[in-house]
């Protein structure tokens, strides 16, 4: 075997692309011992995702990287549509920054995925294995067992509590355990080009719907571009991707095509599908392997990293004893029908954007170009509304009637620490659950035996007041029951209790509301979320940042 590590771990991940990484860095976060398994010894050069939406930027927080991550990423970029006239007939800018960043932002796959593997250095109980593959998976009530082959042929046997594939579209994990992806796949091919230097002045992704051939250009970091073009089917995919025939397809969108350096170029179906199921025993499919979507709306890679972000907490929480085994289930219920919900949209915008039947295009145009009457339904697709927000209502939430907000993304304003120091709220959190009181200390609500349970879960507790309600900059506002206090510095929270009452709002670690209720409704709260919890054994996770490496506890 030539691994001097132990040859059983608590998670396996099969796949180091994004949502493979961004899932072994929040475990990394949760100190879980984990071992990512990549085929490839490189990052994969050719053109992949190129946008990223507010919900990955909050996923990539959680696990430290955010900054680190937007350093190569433009912010708020917006979206242009245009006519086959080359008339701009939307102009989509999303304003909304209600998760504590923009909703649109344009990067480059390969450079997110060298800081994500950078991050993983982080962790000495998690580990990067390049050039090998799982070649059998088996797996019964204790376990998941894998062989994996080296890139010098060897092979040697892994066992694993839980495995999680991330291996792609064409998931050998997936095929190995016989789980279907249900779907179609279009029959026209699209060829997509990298191209740098680009004598073009655009900064903004162009949806050019012009049925005489549909296409894509988008504004990249350092110079960088992308063009999307498809193909009709008398034409060659090889013969497309040849440099002069490139240059011939944006010479009527640059002033002069030979002067743009193609940096690579690659040909691709459209797919729309989801697997069968994302859970099958021990193993959970993420990313690419669960579900293909069209990339109208960008949202691939960020389905994926959604994947990450609500699965990484369940097998923390289910490996350290602190959760129950049957808490995986939930994956499942709760990522696969927003994951079809998200491939459907991708269709609808697909078929109303691309289509190569002028009259179908013509009406498309006049119904845009009529939206100006109708301000209501323009102001839903510019700042892009039409994307369906997961709502948990099966799962790891506790529904209540009359909290409506119960099972939904919870906001993420800025708030002050008892330092002063300006932060966004998640990092006042810290990266596990924890329970928001508006005005009142959440632990002022619980019985002893109450607040004993929701100690030993790891939960933190805050204490959110009004801005500047204190009696001095020196003298804010404290608890005698050891909460972290925070202050409400431009009144988002003020206005989000207003408009939803409830001053105890219980947050999963993926920042989804898992119950809502009033200072007397916390007992029965708590006796509904104890059927999450498992019997603790013996676990560290037992204050606000157990566990989390200081540097990301700060």
């Amino acid at each position: 075997m030539n691994h001097p590590e132990p040859s059983r771990h608590a998670v396996v991940i099969v796949g180091a692309g994004p949502n493979g990484v961004t899932l072994a860095n929040l475990l990394g976060v949760y100190g879980i011992d984990t071992v990512v398994i990549e085929r490839s010894k490189e990052i994969l050069p050719y053109p992949r995702a190129v946008g990223m939406d507010d919900e990955a930027l909050r996923i990539f927080q959680a696990a430290g990287l955010a900054d680190a991550i937007v350093a190569d990423v433009i912010q708020n970029v917006p979206m242009r549509m245009f006519d086959a006239k080359g008339t701009c007939f939307a102009d989509i800018r999303p304003s909304t920054r209600e998760f504590g960043w923009w909703r649109r932002n344009i990067f480059m796959q390969q450079m997110a995925e060298r800081t994500l593997r950078h991050g993983l250095e982080r962790y000495p109980q998690v580990q990067l294995r390049l050039g090998e593959e799982v070649v059998e998976v088996d797996q019964d009530s204790g376990g998941v067992r894998l062989k994996i082959r080296r890139e010098d042929g060897v092979e040697y046997t892994m066992q694993a509590d839980y495995c999680v594939a991330a291996d792609g579209g064409r998931s050998t994990m997936r095929e190995k355990l016989g789980v279907a992806l249900v779907g179609k796949t279009l029959p026209r091919k699209w060829v997509v080009m990298d191209v740098r230097n680009a004598p073009v002045d655009a900064p903004y992704t162009a949806l050019n719907c012009d049925p005489r051939r549909p296409n894509v250009c988008i504004y990249l970091p350092y110079n960088f571009r992308r063009w999307e073009f498809m193909l009709f089917p008398d034409e060659n995919p090889d013969v497309m991707i040849q440099p002069d025939t490139l240059r011939r397809l944006i010479a009527p969108y640059v002033r002069d095509p030979d002067a743009v350096e193609i940096v690579n170029a690659r040909t691709y179906l459209h797919h729309s599908r989801v697997a069968e199921r994302l859970v099958i025993g021990r193993v959970a499919l993420i990313g690419d392997a669960a579900h293909l979507s069209q990339p109208w709306i960008g949202q691939g890679m960020n389905a994926g990293l959604r994947d990450a972000g609500n699965l990484a907490w369940k097998l923390a929480g289910i490996v350290r004893g602190t959760l129950h085994p049957d808490v995986l289930q939930t994956y499942d219920s709760e990522r696969h029908d927003h994951a079809k919900a998200m491939v459907d949209l991708a269709d609808t915008f697909g078929a109303l954007l691309m289509p190569t039947n002028r009259l179908k295009a013509w009406v498309r145009d006049l119904f845009f170009s009529s939206m100006h009457f109708f301000p209501g339904i323009r102001n839903y697709v510019l700042q892009m509304r039409f994307k369906p927000m997961p709502i948990y209502r099966k799962g790891v939430v506790v529904p209540s009637d009359g909290y409506p907000m119960v099972g939904r993304m919870f906001i993420q304003p800025d708030v002050e620490d008892a330092a002063g120091r300006r932060r966004k709220l998640d990092d006042a959190l810290g990266p596990w659950f924890a329970i928001v009181g508006w005005q009142v200390d959440p632990q002022a609500a619980l019985s002893p035996a109450d607040g004993e349970f929701w100690h030993t879960l790891g939960a933190s507790f805050i204490h959110v007041t009004r801005s500047r309600s204190g009696q001095s900059r020196e003298s804010r506002v404290d608890s005698s029951h050891g909460s972290a206090c925070v202050e409400d510095v431009d009144n988002y929270l003020a206005n989000w209790f207003e408009a939803n009452p409830g001053a105890i709002v219980v947050l999963r670690p993926d920042r989804y509301i898992a119950a809502h209720t009033s200072q007397d409704g916390m007992a029965s709260v708590t006796q509904e979320f104890r059927r999450f919890a498992a019997p603790i054994k013996e676990t560290s996770c037992t204050s606000n940042n157990a566990s989390i490496p200081s540097s990301l506890a700060a």
